[in-house]
């Protein structure tokens, strides 16, 4: 049944309305996967999930990506938000598959010092309600050249 989940739940955040062409995607991090769909026939990536592919109408299916990426945009949000305790970080996530593939996002485990452009991260998942999901953190290899 698609539902928003509990509000409530976990951090406080607000959370996604599941629907049958996204459920892959907010339900991938329980086995540690970021998942995006790809285009069975032109190959281009789609995202965010929709039912059919903004190129060519063709039939987007879910594939495993590496979840490693490079920051393009970063904030540091000095007020709460709901439950989440200020300051922390937002971010637009370009995905190293494809740069045109952008996820919003936070950073975790970074110093706010850190939290720069540029920086390379990589992906890791919290649990909240029916859903994981999807934050960075800063890759091993730091930033990028």
């Amino acid at each position: 049944m698609d539902r928003r989940s509990s509000p409530g739940s976990a951090d406080g955040r607000e959370l996604p309305l599941l629907l049958p062409w996204n459920r892959f995607f907010w339900e991938a991090g329980a086995d540690d996967r970021l998942l995006i769909r790809r285009c069975r026939d032109c190959r281009s990536y789609v995202h965010p999930p929709v039912p059919r592919c903004p190129s060519c109408g063709g039939e987007p299916v879910p594939e495993a990506v590496s979840g490693r990426g490079r920051v393009a945009a970063v904030t540091v949000n000095e007020h709460s938000w709901g439950a989440l305790p200020a300051p922390y970080v937002v971010a637009i996530v370009e995905l190293e598959e494809d740069p045109s593939v952008r996820l919003t996002t936070n950073l975790v485990s970074c110093d706010l010092e850190q939290a720069q452009i540029g920086l390379l991260v990589e992906v890791t998942f919290t649990h909240a309600g029916d859903v994981w999901l999807p934050l960075f953190r800063p890759a091993a290899t730091g930033k990028a050249q």
